[in-house]
């Protein structure tokens, strides 16, 4: 045996799982087709929103209360600054499906919030130019992710722990015996008696067959803005936000650069032939309606995109992570397919992925992330 765990992708989650992993034991190996945090993965563009309200499943809460705390866990065992708190804002059409949707989920969970009519945000929060049937719900508890940092901190964290990390190895194949399961990257390989895949929008080569069809490479874009002002658009000033109000909709982050306002068009995801083939730029509709957009939401903003990327994921049919042994294994753990929303539950999830993938504890609740819900009966 080459060890009891390798994490295969070292990504949003695959970092967080090798952090938690390494708590759990002295052998485990992290293996990166690149380099941690490079440009290209999902958790690329610098920041990712916080949130503990939105709308949705109510089970995500426990996890995202629990990623909370581990945030803030990994900040202190690293030193590193991850999470800025600058809370957060919902916007939409009073008495709309968005803010029906997302007060009902938190009416189930209890998550801390305010509800804010037109002149209160006039008064605390300028920068938005609301219509005038729109209002907005605050989150005293969200914020914004470092992505590059909160991963780079999770790697540092579990090699001071005693965990090992090859960098520059993909993997090509799995194999499960009854002995173990045997990972290869070209002419090496390498035999652990468990495993995790957590490679995001390279994962789909590794799982079953059952799962491929439920799962789709899609293309996510990002966009930055210049403010005229730049202290009305830092963390201190202007919270993290998601807006859907009529036909419009967008989501971002405050300048955590000092500089650059992150304002990005929201549910853009789209197909894509694969991970590696995604188009970087942004086609003449995106910057169209972008730039639309911030003219109408945000005056403060200069209406010209000054950077843009784009970024794979993997998407289930269902929005869904896959989360759990895969088939009838007992070896091989998927922690994948998280659909353009892990991020803020990354340090839970790899929590789950970890304790789950090594026997140590069984986290019930969560048969709404399990691959086998997928299975025929």
């Amino acid at each position: 045996m080459d060890g009891k765990l390798a994490v295969i992708g070292l990504g949003s989650i695959g970092s967080m799982a090798l952090w938690q992993a390494s708590r759990l034991t002295d052998s485990v190996v992290g293996f990166e087709a690149h380099s941690p945090a490079h440009a290209r993965s999902a958790a690329g563009g610098d920041t990712r929103l916080f949130r503990m309200i939105y709308r949705g499943n109510p089970a995500y809460y426990p996890i995202l209360e629990r990623s909370r705390e581990l945030w803030a866990e990994l900040e202190a065992e690293t030193g590193q600054d991850i999470f800025t708190r600058c809370g957060g804002l919902s916007i939409g059409t009073t008495d709309g499906p968005y803010l029906r949707s997302l007060l009902e989920t938190t009416r189930i969970t209890g998550a801390a919030h305010q509800i804010l009519s037109l002149e209160e945000m006039a008064a605390r929060y300028p920068q938005h130019n609301l219509r005038s049937d729109d209002i907005a719900v605050y989150d005293p508890n969200a914020g914004a992710l470092r992505t590059d940092r909160a991963i780079t901190a999770a790697i540092t964290a579990a090699e001071t722990n005693g965990a090992s990390v090859k960098t520059n190895t993909p993997i090509d194949s799995i194999t499960e015996s009854d002995d173990g399961v045997v990972i290869t990257s070209g002419a090496n390989s390498w035999t652990f008696e468990r495993v995790i895949v957590a490679s995001g929008a390279w994962s789909k080569h590794l799982m079953p067959e059952y799962l491929k069809a439920h799962t789709e490479t899609k293309r996510i874009f990002l966009s930055w803005f210049v403010a005229r002002e730049a202290k009305q658009f830092s963390p201190e000033k202007f919270p993290i936000f998601i807006r859907i109000s009529g036909n419009r909709s967008m989501y971002g982050a405050p300048a955590v650069d000092g500089v650059t306002v992150k304002a990005t068009l929201d549910g853009r995801g789209a197909p894509t032939p694969a991970a590696d083939s995604v188009p970087r730029d942004l086609s003449t509709a995106e910057i169209t309606e972008t730039i639309e957009t911030v003219s109408e939401f945000f005056p403060g903003l200069i209406p010209s995109i000054v950077r843009s990327d784009a970024f794979p994921d993997l998407f289930t049919s269902d929005s869904q992570p896959l989360m759990g042994f895969l088939g009838k294994s007992a070896r091989v753990y998927s922690a994948t397919g998280f659909s353009g929303a892990g991020f803020k539950m990354a340090s839970g999830y790899g929590e789950i992925a970890a304790n789950e993938a090594l026997g140590k504890r069984w986290f019930d609740g969560l048969d709404f992330l399990r691959p086998q819900r997928f299975q025929d009966p």
